[in-house]
């Protein structure tokens, strides 16, 4: 008996698998072999077809790009150009109002200088103008009137290198006049300290710079034939005299420094 029911077992398993096998077949007989082939076409074909159309796309895409690139950078180009204006203009422009400001401001500080200056307040006229030069660092003016401050109080080394810091100045900002002060007359200046002191080769020395860029200068010439006379220089005595007779024949002292000439010997 227990021989059977092992059997009994197996023929019912064979008839499961029998069964299932045949409702396997029965669902793939329904299965239509030209559906299935048209659809795996139908997808290959659309595959294909949005490939093309993303290849086409791209392409136009490339073309748009390279014609309108050339626009595109012209006009960034253009916009930089303009926003480079606009920082520049603003610039200059603030450039503008702070120097119109410090100008306002040096003028206001001049005007207490020269105030103090005339009521005879030699310590408080220098701090203005030091507090202009703080102010503005490369005011020619401004220095100028501090080196006569100095030679005035007989402050002679002071004076000398402020006048020569003056040069400096000028020679660094390319010779030009600023604030109506001229080169020559720093050198004037200068040849004043060397007067003050009695170093009348210095006296010379400036003169002849100055003269250099203003031969025809009556005071210059005048003060040069005065030196002259003192070094007891004939020769160059002469050479002035004859040169500032031609620039300034009205000199009322013409005659006596001719005679002080003659004197020379």
């Amino acid at each position: 008996m227990f021989n059977i029911i092992p059997l009994i077992l197996i023929l019912v398993s064979l008839v499961i698998i029998i069964f299932l096998i045949i409702k396997k077949f029965s669902v793939l007989a329904n299965l239509d072999i030209d559906t299935i082939q048209a659809e795996r076409e139908e997808k290959f074909k659309n595959k294909i077809i949005s490939n093309r159309i993303k290849r086409n796309t791209l392409r136009h895409y490339m073309k748009i790009v390279r014609m309108v690139r050339p626009i595109l950078n012209s006009a960034g180009e253009m916009i930089k150009k303009k926003y480079n204006d606009l920082v520049e203009a603003k610039e200059e422009y603030n450039k503008k109002i702070s120097g119109e400001s410090e100008r306002s401001g040096t003028e206001k500080l001049f005007l207490e200088f020269e105030e103090l200056k005339k009521n005879g307040d030699s310590d408080a006229a220098e701090k203005k103008l030091i507090e202009i030069i703080g102010i503005d660092s490369k005011n020619l003016k401004a220095f100028r009137e501090l080196g006569n401050l100095y030679l005035s109080r007989r402050d002679f080394n002071e004076a000398k290198q402020t006048f020569e810091h003056v040069i400096k100045l000028f020679e660094k900002e390319g010779g030009g006049a600023q604030d109506f002060v001229k080169l020559s007359d720093i050198y004037f200046d200068l040849a004043s300290v060397s007067r003050a002191i009695e170093s009348w080769d210095n006296v010379i020395l400036n003169l002849d710079k100055a003269l250099e860029i203003e031969p025809n200068n009556p005071r210059y010439l005048d003060t040069k034939l005065e030196i002259s006379i003192i070094k007891k220089d004939k020769k160059q005595a002469q050479e002035t005299y004859k040169k500032l007779a031609e620039v300034n024949p009205e000199n009322q002292k013409l005659n006596e420094l001719k005679k002080q000439i003659d004197e020379l010997g």
